[in-house]
């Protein structure tokens, strides 16, 4: 399941984390598709499409239903992940891990 964040700071990989293989998920572009699915592209290269559908007029996801809002999807340059307004941002991690379960 996808998750919302609500706060992100950015902080260096310890040499723990490096030698672990610890990978961030730094989204570098996305693209609005129809049926509520959106193409990300991370910075590894990685890329695929993620479904988006059963979120829709669902809490704050009530807002996709404006397809136009829906549409306005960039990538935040503060939390290198998805973003619609100031309201709405979507776990990098969580769409990486749903883009490579597809490969």
């Amino acid at each position: 399941m996808l998750q919302t964040i609500k706060s992100y700071k950015k902080f260096p990989l310890s040499n723990k984390q490096r030698d672990m293989g610890f990978k961030r998920a730094k989204i570098v572009a996305c693209k609005a598709r129809p049926n509520y699915r959106v193409w990300i592209r991370f910075d590894d290269g990685l890329e695929g499409e993620v479904d988006l559908n059963e979120f829709v007029g669902k809490g704050i996801f009530q807002a996709w239903n404006s397809v136009e809002f829906f549409n306005q999807v960039r990538v935040d340059p503060k939390t290198d992940t998805l973003a619609w307004g100031d309201e709405i941002d979507l776990d990098p991690y969580v769409l990486r891990e749903n883009i490579s379960k597809l490969k």
